[in-house]
């Protein structure tokens, strides 16, 4: 927006100034870019949380440890972090619709993982399951942040609290919930986004 606002000034001005879009946010979803920096940062940084989660999650019988991390419309962060953990067992995304309950939906693996190995890791993006969020709460929210974005409910919390009343009458689990956005947002920039930069 703001380039483009500068770019109408600089033409009605008949002036002969370029204007170059630099692609920064570290959810790394804009489109044609292959990369924005802040994003290999995020990612790092997220591991932290990941590592947390997993050695949270396999310090009880039936273990849970879910992190939250950035990604309204996509989910880049928590996909790569997945990608570059071994302990990650469940990535949820915008991009891919999710159901809890029934053959297939998420209760039913996470029943399966605890059986098979007692604790598990589960990733959710902040744009995640925001309609079953909705839905349950019989409310859909208009409200905009300062940027225009719609303002998300805490999905993170309310899937927490879910898993947990699921679960009660079938076995005892321990759940802890990590949201690690802020100091993702705090960090210095890695090498590699430093050099993108």
């Amino acid at each position: 927006k703001g380039a483009a606002a500068i770019f109408e000034e600089i033409r009605k001005r008949k002036l002969k100034v370029a204007v170059a879009g630099i692609p920064k946010t570290i959810d790394n979803d804009i489109p044609i870019i292959d990369r924005s920096f802040g994003f290999d940062t995020a990612v790092e940084e997220a591991q932290r949380a990941i590592n947390a989660a997993h050695v949270e999650a396999t310090s009880f019988e039936n273990g849970i440890g879910l992190v939250k991390l950035m990604g309204r419309y996509s989910g880049f962060i928590a996909m790569h972090a997945t990608l570059a953990s071994r302990d990650v067992d469940c990535c949820l995304i915008p991009e891919s619709p999710f159901f809890l309950e029934g053959s297939g939906g998420l209760f039913e693996f996470i029943d399966k993982r605890l059986k098979e190995s007692g604790h598990m890791v589960i990733v959710i993006a902040e744009g995640a399951g925001q309609d079953l969020l909705s839905e349950s709460m019989k409310e859909s929210t208009t409200l905009k942040d300062a940027s225009g974005n719609k303002l998300l409910q805490d999905i993170g919390l309310w899937i927490s609290q879910r898993i947990k009343d699921h679960f009660a009458k079938k076995m005892t689990l321990t759940l802890k919930y990590i949201d690690p956005t802020y100091m993702i947002r705090a960090v210095p920039s890695n090498a590699s986004d430093n050099v993108c930069c």
